[in-house]
């Protein structure tokens, strides 16, 4: 496919999948209005839809904007598949709830919406993540050492999805309505359970994968995959925040737990076009100084306070007094305390550039008290050798051409 048709293709995914999310909320509104008495499936509110809509069009306009660029990259088409499943999803359970308050329509097209928009949403689930962390940058396996893992990819979500498409009964959404494909017997049971472990393990190979490439590769590629390595720790980390904040709110889970995910398509669309691809090691640097950084001064707010009430039992105004204590020594500490990690970490993680920064401040030193325009060359060079590593280096000097007076 040339790369006119993919950029047609893919926005049409892209006005496609917005067509279906905006023709579901249509009919849910009408559902909303609707004067009946009878019970639908599910409720659709206002935030579902604007998630569901935002989270669309981030995968697939990065999507499209890969696909149209490198059209035989097969993340790029991942991405719209994930906008136009996502949009049939919503559009195929908006249609259900629509055809049970209104009665409208034919029965057998109604349930079938019910049906699809039962199981739909587990494609999310299996294919995306995995497939991405396996054909990330170039759309290709790294080797065919892995086709094994594609293989169980391809047959785990397989197997998932039929055990939830499958299973007879009652719809999980939808429990007015009798599964009209369901298969009665364990086998169903069993094909699910078995294909969720087979998508489980290939995911996990997936994340190998990319930990084992990360450790061999250099250059570009290198840059590449460590934007998408920085994404899975900040996505792990933003899941485990989400969790803990379920007791006290849902809703804020959810928005973290979503904001973590849609990390996924932005990152990997900068590495796959390039777009500032080196300026990741500043957002790595930065992310580990700030996160030290909050974490210590919590610490020593919290430990302010406690300390400060148990010191001075029994007086009036303790606690504010300990809270602006606290504010107090946080507003001190700040700025060593940020330099002395940012020094830590440029030593621990970032070694050459801390040595070559060292190494110009030192010449720069140099450079002020040395007069010897000779032992000055020769520092200049053994600098740029120390900093930039270059496979050879001469300097030129311009003969001084200015006329003497007789």
């Amino acid at each position: 496919m040339g790369s006119r048709a993919a950029a047609w293709l893919s926005w049409a995914l892209v006005a496609l999948s917005v067509a279906l999310i905006v023709g579901g909320f249509s009919l849910s509104q009408a559902v909303s209005t609707a004067d009946s008495g009878l019970q639908v499936g599910g409720e659709t509110d206002d935030s579902s839809v604007v998630t569901d809509l935002v989270t669309l069009l981030v995968f697939s306009a990065v999507g499209a904007i890969i696909a149209s660029r490198q059209p035989r990259n097969a993340i790029g088409w991942i991405f719209c598949g994930v906008g136009v499943t996502l949009g049939l999803n919503s559009f195929a359970g908006d249609y259900a709830d629509f055809w049970l308050a209104s009665g409208f329509g034919n029965a057998g097209l109604g349930e079938s919406a019910a049906w699809l928009s039962s199981w739909a949403w587990s494609l999310l689930l299996y294919v995306p993540t995995s497939s991405v962390l396996l054909l990330f940058p170039d759309g290709r396996l790294p080797s065919p050492r892995w086709r094994p893992v594609a293989w169980g990819v391809a047959l785990g979500a397989a197997g998932g999805v039929a055990g939830l498409a499958l299973k007879a009964g009652p719809l999980t959404d939808f429990p007015q309505i009798s599964n009209p494909y369901g298969v009665a017997g364990p086998v169903v049971g069993i094909v699910g359970v078995v294909g969720t472990i087979v998508a489980a393990g290939s995911m996990v190979a997936s994340a190998v994968s990319l930990i084992v490439r990360l450790r061999r590769t250099r250059g570009e590629q290198r840059q590449q995959l460590k934007w998408l390595a920085y994404w899975g720790v900040v996505a792990v980390a933003a899941l485990g925040v989400g969790a803990l904040v379920i007791p006290w709110s849902v809703p804020a889970s959810i928005l973290i737990m979503s904001v973590a995910m849609l990390g996924l398509p932005i990152f990997t669309g900068i590495a796959i076009v390039r777009h500032r691809l080196y300026d990741i090691d500043v957002i790595i640097n930065l992310t580990l100084v700030y996160a030290i950084l909050s974490a210590t001064l919590a610490v020593v707010y919290f430990g302010g306070i406690v300390v400060l009430q148990r010191a001075f039992t029994g007086q009036d105004n303790l606690p504010q007094l300990a809270i602006v204590a606290s504010t107090l020594a946080i507003a001190a500490l700040f700025a060593p305390l940020r330099r002395r990690i940012q020094s830590f970490i440029d030593r621990r993680f970032y070694r050459r550039k801390y040595d070559a920064r060292k190494t110009l401040e030192t010449f720069s030193t140099k450079l002020r008290e040395e007069t010897d325009l000779a032992a000055l060359s020769d520092d200049l060079i053994l600098v740029i050798k120390e900093t930039m590593q270059p496979a050879h280096v001469s300097l030129w000097l311009r003969p001084d051409t200015t006329p003497k007076d007789s």
